[in-house]
């Protein structure tokens, strides 16, 4: 069952914080009084000799502490690839079949009770592979989001992150979701910062959240379509 409101966390590359504002995304609306459920289509890390990540908790695993749904829920154990490459890579270089964009969204399974808002976490950047026939964009033709959160690092290098981003995002085509800016480990006493999100907002006239800070503006962005009872 379709969540009344699907929204898609991608970001400009990887290691930007994009597991991190959904976390807390999750938690933001959940506080609201929202059902919510987290999705991870594909998943890939490096682990240990025992199996386990290194670096800490998978992606899974914060995404269900935050939205209330164990691990294997939120990402199916055989989409967790233990190779730290693009998902389809991974699996490449583990021996394991590839898969298609198709594939991954017919693995979209969501709770039977109603869902206000169901929150997918794509891996990489918006142009890393996310199957073997498909990258972020073409997962967001074939899933249709309602809302996507843009995640990007605040520091050096954010503008041109992002404005490739956004063009990327904007070949979807007419009538694709709108498109939220967040950018993470903000810190406003930092002129770097401030000068980006100034730019970003005054200059290529996007909407731009900063966190931490801005984790109830953020459910604000979602909640346009996701007020339980509407």
């Amino acid at each position: 069952m379709r969540p009344d409101t699907l929204v898609l966390v991608c970001g400009t590359g990887t290691e930007v914080g994009k597991t991190w504002v959904a976390a807390r995304l999750l938690e933001a609306l959940r506080e609201r009084g929202l059902a919510v459920a987290a999705r991870k289509p594909a998943q890939s890390f490096d682990v240990d000799g025992s199996g386990t990540r290194l670096g800490g908790a998978t992606d899974a695993e914060v995404l269900g502490a935050a939205s209330g749904e164990p691990p294997g829920t939120v990402c199916h154990a055989h989409r967790s690839y233990h190779r730290a490459m693009a998902p389809p890579m991974a699996a490449e270089a583990l021996g394991l079949p590839a898969f298609t964009v198709a594939e991954l969204v017919a693995e979209l399974v969501w709770p039977d009770r109603r869902t206000d808002v169901g929150v997918i976490e794509l891996a990489g950047g918006v142009r890393s592979p996310q199957a073997a026939d498909g990258d972020t964009v073409d997962f967001i033709r074939a899933v249709q989001p309602d809302r996507v959160v843009l995640v990007a690092d605040a520091g050096l290098g954010t503008l041109n992150g992002v404005r490739m981003s956004v063009d990327a995002l904007g070949s979807v085509g007419p009538g694709g979701p709108p498109v939220l800016v967040v950018l993470d480990r903000y810190d406003d006493l930092h002129d770097l910062h401030r000068r980006n999100r100034q730019w970003l907002a005054e200059r290529d006239r996007l909407p731009v959240v900063t966190i931490p800070g801005g984790e109830g503006l953020l459910a604000e962005f979602v909640c346009g379509t996701a007020q339980r009872g509407s």
